[in-house]
């Protein structure tokens, strides 16, 4: 059987923490922040978890992980 691979983006994107949720940062705050509002803005600041919806694509993607 072939080896299973991490994929090397996810690797990069996301953390998973000890109690086996996922931390991930938040979109939208890259570029066209003008437009923005300044609470927008600080409430995208930080790191949230994953969606359990989308639990079983991390596992997929992480599956060293143990998830």
């Amino acid at each position: 059987m072939p080896k299973m691979k991490t994929k090397s983006s996810a690797k990069k994107r996301f953390r998973v923490r000890p109690g086996g949720s996922v931390k991930r940062g938040q979109a939208f705050k890259r570029h066209i922040l003008t437009k923005k509002t300044t609470k927008n803005k600080r409430h995208l600041r930080g790191a949230v978890d994953v969606h359990e919806t989308n639990m079983g694509h991390m596992a997929q993607m992480l599956p060293k992980q143990g998830l």
